[in-house]
């Protein structure tokens, strides 16, 4: 090792060589760090956890004086009584079906030794769950036919001379497709993730012969026949006041003037009035800005979404939306640069425990029996300091901590969203994050790794309209079967004359569901 009088006395171009040497070995080894971060990050996101919750372990902070000075502030948590669940097996829903199987002594034992008769004092009684695989059956439809012998109808020209009852009404007239069937085939193919061929399969081992091509013809001729829902679930989702937008990817074959092998997307949305909340997916070739713009079109409210560029592309110069972004998305950043972290408690922990005590603030208010403004009120008075010591934290570890590094790129991600994160605050309808549109979207992506692709445009504008049906069932409550089921039903009723509006699954009689077939 070199000392500061033997450097003083070499020559200077010897001085410059060894100062260029040792800045061209630290850049190695920052290079090397980050490889090395790379690495661990992809062998977490491979073999490790998904789970975004805080280890314990993480909120132990010692690391650095001024972090745990200003983070080890005792606290109070409140927190919400509970009933303490009773452990054993759950009892089966009462609601179910019952069949009483008596096991009984035989009549000879029931008479004492001494010659009296015995008398029933108790019983004993358990209860198994037995399951019958799907039944099926065959409406066979009569129409007895009338005419006259007599006179063969020239009594009663306004008449017709035979005559019979109308038909009944079918979503696909001539075909063998009933309500409950095409339901059954929707919802194990979004709901379960079944694709056509494996239904198919499932379909010969009870007797029934119903091919793939049939159940992809049957999905895009109703598809043709609903699509005035799609516009009112269009209008309606735009009457609340926050809508949510997220995408993914979307594999769709025979996209004319593309490749099979091109990636296409699928947009979503989830708005809409508070008590009666909307989902909606859409198909598109490309991730443009443009395909949000035209969705938004109308739309006055908030907009909430991750920090993809393309939406604020969308909003641009439309001063009636207001752009919110998404605390979640920061904390994956931070949580990802944990895993990575050389030392237990560094910051991309603090980051999280910050991070934590804003969602706490926003957990127990939400338990709270408060109105709207009440609410507000409060959230602002405890969340708001706890965003300004977090944005006093960024602004202060941004310039210590190197930008390229996983924690420096969450810092920067989240100071770049901030003003958009911190807008949660403005209303009680709002969230810290988009969470609710990443749920909404995550039954896509498990189907998307069973059915791996649409096999054409129209086929992935179906599944999106009948993603859509699902998924809005499911936020109002409703299994999405009966709901399908009456929506079939209705429109086979109104037929030519579809009138949107009385399909929307609030409009539904609750009291159907689970009617017998």
């Amino acid at each position: 090792m070199i000392t500061s009088e033997e450097l003083a006395a070499l020559p200077q171009s010897v001085q410059e060589h060894l100062k260029s040497l040792e800045n061209k070995i630290a850049s190695q080894d920052n290079k090397i760090e980050i490889l090395q971060e790379k690495l661990l990050l992809a062998l977490y996101r491979k073999f490790g956890r998904t789970s975004e919750k805080l280890d314990p372990s993480q909120l132990e902070f010692f690391t650095e004086q001024d972090d745990e000075v200003e983070l080890s502030e005792p606290e109070t948590v409140t927190v919400a009584s509970h009933t303490k669940k009773k452990p054993g097996r759950k009892p089966l829903d009462p609601n179910l079906p019952r069949k009483e199987i008596i096991h009984d002594i035989p009549e000879e034992e029931k008479v004492c030794a001494c010659g009296c008769k015995l008398v029933k004092i108790d019983e004993t009684v358990s209860e198994r769950l037995q399951i019958i695989p799907e039944q099926v059956y065959v409406e066979k439809h009569i129409r007895p036919k009338y005419a006259c012998r007599k006179c063969e109808g020239s009594g009663d020209e306004d008449k017709p001379i035979f005559r019979q009852a109308p038909a009944a009404p079918s979503i696909l007239p001539g075909s063998i497709l009933t309500s409950g069937l095409l339901a059954f085939i929707l919802v194990n193919k979004y709901c379960d993730h079944l694709p056509f061929y494996r239904q198919e399969e499932r379909f010969k081992r009870i007797g029934v012969h119903i091919s793939r091509q049939n159940m992809s013809n049957w999905l895009i001729k109703v598809y043709e026949i609903l699509k005035v829902l799609e516009l009112c679930f269009h209008k309606k989702i735009k009457e609340g006041p926050v809508i949510q937008m997220d995408e993914t990817t979307l594999q769709v074959l025979n996209e004319p003037g593309r490749e099979d092998t091109q990636k296409s997307y699928m947009w979503l949305a989830r708005g809409g009035p508070p008590e009666t909340p909307l989902v909606i997916y859409q198909y598109h070739e490309t991730r443009h800005s443009l395909h949000a713009k035209n969705f938004l079109e109308g739309y006055s409210g908030y907009l909430q979404t991750d920090g993809y560029q393309g939406y604020e592309t969308a909003l641009k110069g439309n001063h009636s939306i207001i752009h919110v972004g998404c605390l979640a998305h920061a904390r994956r950043k931070f949580t990802d640069a944990s895993k990575v972290s050389k030392k237990k408690g560094g910051s991309a922990h603090i980051a999280l425990s910050m991070i934590q005590k804003i969602y706490r603030v926003e957990s127990v208010l939400r338990e709270q029996d408060l109105s709207e403004n009440e609410f507000l009120d409060e959230r602002r008075k405890q969340a708001g300091p706890l965003m300004e010591k977090f944005k006093s934290w960024l602004d202060e570890k941004a310039l210590k901590i190197r930008p390229n590094s996983n924690t420096g790129q969450a810092i920067s991600y989240t100071l770049r969203q901030w003003d958009k994160i911190l807008r949660y605050l403005d209303s009680p309808y709002l969230t810290p994050d988009n969470n609710g549109a990443e749920r909404a979207v995550k039954p896509f992506v498990v189907g998307r790794k069973n059915w791996l692709f649409s096999g054409s445009p129209t086929g992935a504008d179906a599944s999106c309209f009948f993603f859509s049906l699902i998924e809005t069932a499911k936020q109002n409550d409703l299994d999405p079967y009966w709901y399908l089921k009456w929506v079939f039903d209705q429109a086979a009723e109104m037929r030519d004359d579809i009138k949107p509006e009385r399909l929307l699954p609030w409009k539904m009689d609750r009291s159907l569901v689970g009617e017998p077939l």
